[in-house]
């Protein structure tokens, strides 16, 4: 098996003849995280994490292979906010689809898009795109959702917060600029009560909702918590990654 699990450092010579299980498409945004973290904070987290926990899943006996990331997501709620780059959901199933195809053209059974960004909600589109090609296996998962944030962090957020801002203390700490800047991440709630439920939804105004852009106070972040928080992510999604790898699309349910 190639050494690197990511397909933009792999060369024809060694790919030709190797067929992978399961191919992983990163996917983020480029929005504004407050006024501390880079616009492309969930690109940054979702491409390290899945690189670490693709290269455990191999040296471990998967058959995983990490595509190119795509770093524009859906954000139109903020296209008030500049330079915010918004994607359309219809955008995202063109450009599934025509990945799908082009990776189960050659063999690969599953596609996993991971997902890095809360605006993006890949659901209904891998039920669309999967219906087109019902001998392989299209899923979606959300990274940032698989842990107890509880267990790590003392703030609760959604958005440039506790969580984020120490995962990027950790990781790329020359890019965080620092806390004494940050905006304390206060944000409104909807005056409908069902709409602050998990059972009932609509889109927030971003500027209408905060004033820094952040969601949760990132304040108490720190990179020991970033560390532990990565590792335990890595490792979770590593087991993941085999799991589905290893597991046979006519096996996949059980008693």
């Amino acid at each position: 098996m190639p050494l690197s699990t990511q397909l933009e450092e792999l060369h024809y010579k060694n790919l030709k003849n190797h067929q992978y299980e399961l191919a992983i498409l990163p996917w983020g945004a480029t929005e504004a995280h407050n006024f501390h973290l880079p616009y492309g904070t969930d690109n940054f987290q979702a491409n390290v994490i899945v690189k670490q926990s693709a290269q455990i899943a191999n040296d471990k006996g998967a058959s995983v292979l990490v595509l190119p990331p795509i770093p524009y997501g859906v954000n139109t709620g903020q296209t008030d906010i500049p330079y915010v780059i918004n994607m359309m959901p219809s955008t995202q199933a063109a450009i599934i689809k025509d990945v799908a195809q082009s990776l189960f053209k050659h063999g690969v059974k599953k596609l996993l898009l991971f997902n890095g960004h809360g605006g993006n909600d890949f659901k209904s589109i891998t039920r669309e795109v999967g219906h087109s090609f019902p001998d392989q296996l299209i899923c979606t998962c959300n990274w940032f959702e698989a842990l107890n944030h509880k267990n790590y962090f003392d703030h609760a957020g959604q958005h440039a917060d506790e969580m984020e801002t120490s995962l990027m203390m950790y990781l790329y700490p020359e890019l965080v600029l620092p806390l004494s800047e940050a905006g304390n991440g206060q944000h409104k709630k909807f005056r409908v009560h069902a709409l602050n439920e998990s059972w009932a939804w609509a889109e927030r105004e971003w500027t209408k909702v905060s004033n820094d852009t952040g969601i949760g106070n990132p304040h108490y972040a720190s990179a020991e918590k970033g560390e532990k928080y990565f590792n335990d992510v890595c490792q979770l999604m590593s087991n993941f990654f085999i799991e589905l790898a290893n597991t046979a699309k006519d096996d996949f349910y059980k008693y």
